[in-house]
């Protein structure tokens, strides 16, 4: 059984099986396929092909019995290759999918059942990794799946918004189920963090800081809840190109600017500005050091209330705050870690009642990345794009966002299908691929790509998982995404 990348689990080291409702083992790891053998060969390897009439009950009668009840540790016993049958503490945990039930099975081979009961008063370190992992892959299940939904969303929602006249009677409503998009998006992006569970998870990509500090700004901007509050944008027009982590630079932003609106309790002033910093030696910005070369200046500003003297030393210290609950004194902690993360540093200076300026430093790439905050007709294009998903709601919405700004668009539900098109004769000038797929996941989509039409750009779009390297011409876009993201990185990516 080939093993596919989106499962999760391919380099654990006990195996684990994803089975659905039927006992059809639908995706297997390199660890299981090595204990069980050729029993998990075929288009549809059943469960029953390795279970051990021992265990008293048909694969199918004991998966019925999981389907509503919490993760749990079971003994089972199983068939492996070569006849022998083996004693296991398997974890099991049950999710649904749109297309049906499925349930997470996993253990470590030659690990007894009976050797682990002792457990029973209280679960071994092993068996709570397992449960561990039971659960970071349902959140990764869950959160691919609720950013494709989302992305549907945001995707149709921003598009018909962009086209409608200001005054028309539906345009708030609307405005409101783009704002409670973005807010799921920020719980799937959370949980999508969560179910890595490791630093630097996800990659780098270069891009313009204006495009995501814009967003984040009108998340502020948007709540009806903060009145009072006048917002001047002073943002570089060709400022340079710096590789972030599009979502954790987003929110360290949102961070940002939610202590500014905080200390403006009754309205005031808040300025965001950008530039390019060159530096022929060595400089220092308060706290930051900042070496020679090229750098891009992010400032947010505020006339509120200031920082008290005392206070300003100890501001990025974990669990220090001077507000109420619920503050818990993460929130410039987690800013300066996601910065220093980048290779980059942030420096606050404030005075009591003359408020208050946080500058964000990152070091940048002597190449501009064009801002295409202009007028949506500048973002049109007549180019051939290929998008490759697996899930049709989103080959719609990017076949009907891009043909309405000139594109020629043409829609693949599958690697395979890609290729077939790409080997054909239509000429293609991008290609737009999900991460995670069956069959054949978006980075093994990108090396044949890369290997027989190394010219043609691509752009990867996922919740969180990006694609392996970061080559020059393989861009990404971050799910949910707004049909402006799309047509902004769609023509950021055919200018290179």
């Amino acid at each position: 059984m080939k093993v596919d990348p989106g499962f999760g689990l391919e380099n654990a080291g006990w195996p684990a099986l994803l089975v659905d409702g039927a006992s059809v083992i639908c995706r297997a790891n390199q660890a299981a396929i090595k204990v069980f053998g050729a029993a998990l060969e075929g288009a549809s390897p059943q469960l029953s092909s390795i279970w051990s009439p021992e265990n008293g009950s048909s694969p199918e009668q004991f998966l019925a019995q999981w389907e509503r009840a919490p993760a749990a540790t079971v003994p089972l016993k199983f068939r492996a290759k070569g006849g022998t049958t083996l004693a296991h503490a398997v974890s099991i945990c049950s999710f649904s999918r749109e297309e049906g039930k499925y349930f997470l099975l996993q253990w470590t081979p030659g690990t007894a059942a009976n050797s682990e009961d002792k457990s029973r008063g209280g679960e071994t370190t092993f068996f709570q990794k397992q449960k561990l992992e039971c659960a970071l892959q349902m959140a990764r299940s869950v959160a691919l799946d609720f950013n494709n939904a989302l992305t549907g969303i945001l995707g149709h929602t921003s598009h018909v918004l962009s086209s409608m006249e200001p005054k028309h009677p539906w345009r708030d409503s609307l405005l409101e189920v783009e704002k409670a998009a973005a807010w799921a998006a920020e719980i799937a992006n959370d949980l999508g963090a969560f179910s890595l569970q490791e630093k630097g998870a996800r990659g780098q990509a270069p891009g313009n800081l204006n495009v995501v500090l814009q967003r984040a700004i009108e998340v502020f901007q948007r709540n009806k809840t903060i009145e009072g509050i006048d917002w001047k944008l002073l943002l570089e027009k060709s400022l340079f190109s710096t590789k972030f982590d599009e979502a954790k630079m987003q929110q360290a932003f949102i961070k940002i600017v939610e202590n500014s609106v905080e200390a403006l309790p009754d309205g005031g002033r808040i300025t965001v500005q950008t530039h390019n910093v060159e530096l022929a030696e060595v400089a220092q910005d308060r706290n930051v050091r900042l070496g020679p070369g090229a750098h891009v200046c992010v400032e947010i500003s505020d006339n509120g209330k200031g920082i008290a003297p005392e206070v300003l030393p100890r501001i990025f210290e974990p669990f220090f705050t001077t507000k109420m609950r619920p503050h818990r004194g993460l929130g410039l902690a987690w800013v300066y870690g996601v910065i220093t993360n980048h290779g980059g540093g942030v420096a606050v200076s404030s005075q009591p009642g003359a408020g208050t300026s946080v500058r964000v430093y990152l070091p940048a790439e002597d190449r501009i990345v064009q801002d295409q905050g202009g007028a949506l007709e500048q973002l049109r294009g007549d180019q051939k794009i290929l998008i490759v998903d697996d899930e049709d709601l989103l080959l719609t919405m990017g076949q009907t966002i891009l043909s309405a700004y000139g594109y020629s668009v043409l829609t693949a539900n599958s690697g395979p299908k890609a290729l077939e098109i790409l080997s054909g004769k239509e000429s293609i000038d991008l290609v737009i691929t999900d991460m995670v797929m069956p069959a054949m996941s978006g980075r093994e989509l990108i090396e044949k790509i890369h290997e027989s039409w190394p010219s043609i750009p691509i752009l990867c779009t996922s919740g969180y998982v990006r694609p392996g390297g970061q080559e020059t011409d393989t861009a990404y876009l971050q799910k949910p995404f707004t049909s402006r993201d799309l047509l902004i990185k769609v023509k950021q990516v055919l200018q290179l």
